[in-house]
């Protein structure tokens, strides 16, 4: 979602491969944006507590231009920031536990089941592999040198991440390289240790790629420093939507989701969720609220604007920043969609719109992409 030093944080299958330089935003290296500074903050397993999420709120309403953009990995980014802010923001940031790791900021990206241990899905709770993985990451120097797009993914075997395009991944016991069965079982306890040497494996074999998948049989590399041989499996297909609506937790309580319009929450949408007792960001840009007492939230959520319901014509429908945020942009994207969109063109297909043919933040699987060019929109 920037302009273009910047390289899209994901990309659907129409996005060129590409290498060299490594330009990833952070939450310190700004990318500078027609709009200002461009600020990722990585959040692993896109968890926070309420008080990272109002951490962030208000650095966002303080520093840059108010507004929260929600990415394809579960991540937030802040615009508008003014040349310098990026200092007192990453004081904000670590403050709140957000940053902890100077050195390894850009590689802290984790996906994960957002109801993992919460519904009763899946075969094994994510979110202690998430922190481990976490941890780990940070304390390895060596892991420093990963490429800001490379991708961690933790499916507790629901499959609804395993899909997402992850370099290295793990679905249940089984270790995913881009997707596909790597041939690698491991225990939970040995998750954590077999991901981390995956990507030391991809290091290892890489030149100046930033994505496994844009290694020469990177797959089959890879398995083989960690000893394996891939089945040669269909790779995980992509889950389109994210979870919308109230879903009933296993201990009684109730998580409330919703999809984001276009991706980015105003601020005063931000505000309410000030208000949760905690917010996990998925990557199909929505919000999921969890351990409520009820379901009341939901209405809340609703007021604001979100898509509380799975029927919504704006569940799976997203955008770039578009003009003028960015250089390359034929039209203001997001302004086009707001006044043309209306239920699901797409035949029941994600929707996303773009500025230009590089598509940033394209899902990962089949969408209608609906592209502006100097001549009009085109669909692709």
């Amino acid at each position: 979602m920037a302009d273009q030093p910047s390289p899209p944080e994901s990309r659907g299958h129409e996005i060129p491969l590409r290498s060299g330089p490594d330009a990833c935003p952070g939450a310190i290296q700004v990318h500078p944006a027609l709009d200002g500074g461009l600020a990722r903050v990585r959040v692993p397993g896109g968890a926070l507590t309420a008080g990272q999420w109002r951490a962030v709120a208000a650095a966002s309403a303080d520093l840059g231009a108010g507004d929260l953009e929600l990415t394809s990995r579960g991540n937030l980014q802040i615009r508008g920031l003014a040349a310098g802010a990026e200092v007192p923001l990453a004081e904000r940031l670590s403050a709140a536990g957000l940053l902890p790791s100077v050195t390894h900021d850009r590689v802290r990206n984790i996906v994960a089941s957002p109801l993992s241990g919460r519904d009763g899905r899946g075969v094994l709770d994510v979110r202690p592999l998430v922190a481990d993985l976490d941890a780990a990451l940070c304390a390895d120097p060596a892991l420093a040198e990963l490429p800001g797009r490379f991708l961690f993914a933790l499916d507790d075997g629901r499959g609804d991440v395993a899909g997402l395009g992850a370099d290295v991944g793990l679905r249940g016991r089984t270790v995913l390289l881009a997707g596909r069965d790597s041939g690698l079982r491991v225990a939970p306890g040995e998750a954590v240790a077999a991901l981390l040497a995956a990507a030391h494996a991809f290091l290892a074999e890489r030149d100046d790629q930033w994505r496994l998948s844009e290694l020469d049989d990177g797959v089959a590399r890879v398995a083989t420093r960690l000893g394996t041989t891939p089945p040669g499996l269909p790779a995980a297909r992509p889950v389109s939507w994210g979870p919308v609506g109230a879903v009933p937790q296993v201990d009684g309580r109730v998580a409330v989701a919703a999809a984001v319009p276009l991706g980015r929450l105003s601020p005063a949408q931000a505000e309410v969720l000030c208000g949760a007792p905690a917010v996990i960001v998925t990557p199909w840009r929505g919000v999921v609220v969890p351990d409520l007492p009820d379901e009341g939230f939901l209405a809340r959520l609703e007021e604001a604007g979100l898509a509380t319901d799975a029927d919504s014509p704006w569940v799976g429908v997203t955008a770039c920043v578009g003009s003028p945020g960015c250089a390359r942009a034929h039209a203001d994207v997001r302004a086009d969609a707001i006044s043309h969109h209306s239920g699901h063109p797409s035949h029941g297909l994600p929707v996303h719109w773009v500025g230009c043919e590089r598509g940033c933040g394209s899902p990962a699987g089949e969408h209608l992409r609906l592209e502006a060019t100097e001549d009009g929109y085109v669909t692709a």
